[in-house]
């Protein structure tokens, strides 16, 4: 018996219906009691994920130029995928306009998050972050229809 391949189509994937479109994560529970949190905004259209990451630290983990009074923002972008009730995504960091990021302040290289899919609703979704347990409350602020693209 012989291994095959299959040719994979030249078209991005559907994704998963009730996460299309863009979810903001408008507070965090405690957050005046924390060291640091990120707020997440993300897009999710097809197979594709884009978040925007703001995070408010009180305290400096990078050079002073980076830190920027406690509050910054880091953008990332990749594919995702839903397996029962996880949602993994896999990305990159990338600059403002969603370009490749090779060097500069904050985090560079891959983007890789696991979440626990708490709940979903037409216009909320709740996550878990398996990485640091802190909850993502996410609302819907804009329905977008997949219309795959071109590879």
């Amino acid at each position: 018996m012989s291994a095959s391949c299959r040719r994979l189509p030249n078209v991005q994937g559907r994704g998963e219906e009730f996460l299309q479109g863009v979810w903001n994560q408008d507070s965090i529970t405690n957050a005046d009691n924390l060291l640091n949190y990120t707020k997440h905004k993300f897009k999710f259209t097809c197979d594709s994920f884009y978040v925007d990451l703001t995070t408010h630290s009180k305290v400096n983990y990078y050079t002073d130029s980076c830190f920027n009074n406690g509050i910054w923002k880091e953008y990332a972008k990749g594919v995702y995928k839903v397996r029962g009730d996880s949602l993994f995504l896999s990305g990159t960091y990338t600059k403002k306009n969603y370009k490749q990021k090779v060097s500069g302040c904050y985090q560079i290289g891959r983007y890789e998050k696991i979440f626990y899919i708490k709940s979903s609703s037409a216009d909320q979704l709740d996550l878990e972050s398996v990485g640091n347990q802190r909850a993502c409350h996410l609302v819907l602020k804009e329905h977008i229809i997949c219309e795959p693209k071109a590879l």
